[in-house]
C-alpha cells in the first residue's frame, strides 16, 4: 500500500472540492492512502511537491488546481510553467498526475472537474498509481 500527496492550488473552491474528491476515491479504491496540503496558486504545486518529496514520506503525488484564461497572458504562464515544472519531476522518476485545469471558462471547468463527468481529479490520481507501479516495476 502506497501513500500518496495531493496537492492543491485552492482557489475556486468548489471546483477544487470535486477535484480532490475525485482523487481521494481513486486513490481508495486503489488500496492506497493519501493526504492533502494546499498552496497559494498553481505556480507553487511544483515546488510543494519537490519539498515534500525530500521527506521521503509518499510513494507518488497528485496536482490539483484551476487554471481559467483572463484577459492577459498570466494565463499562459501560470498554465505552462506549472506543467513544465510536473514534467520535469516526473522525468527525474516521481510519480505524479497532473489534474491542473487549464480551461477557457468555468463551465468548462465543472465539466471536467466532476466525478460523475470527466472526473479529471479521479484521472490524475490514477495517473500517479501507473507511474508508482511502472517505478516499481522497473526498480
Amino acid at each position: 500500500m502506497g501513500k500518496l500527496l495531493i496537492v492543491e492550488a485552492r482557489f475556486y473552491d468548489h471546483l477544487n472540492d470535486m477535484l480532490i474528491a475525485g482523487a481521494r476515491a481513486a486513490i481508495k479504491a486503489a488500496g492506497h492512502t493519501s493526504e492533502t496540503v494546499t498552496v497559494p496558486g498553481a505556480l507553487e504545486i511544483p515546488a510543494a511537491i519537490a519539498l515534500a518529496d525530500q521527506s521521503g514520506l509518499y510513494d507518488g503525488y497528485v496536482a490539483i488546481g484551476v487554471v481559467i484564461r483572463g484577459e492577459t497572458y498570466h494565463f499562459e504562464i501560470v498554465a505552462g510553467e506549472s506543467a513544465r515544472g510536473i514534467l520535469a519531476m516526473t522525468m527525474d522518476g516521481l510519480a505524479i498526475g497532473n489534474g491542473i485545469l487549464t480551461t477557457e471558462n468555468e463551465e468548462q471547468a465543472i465539466v471536467r472537474a466532476d466525478p460523475a463527468q470527466k472526473d479529471k481529479g479521479g484521472e490524475a490520481a490514477k495517473a500517479a498509481l501507473a507511474l508508482m507501479a511502472l517505478r516499481e516495476r522497473f526498480a
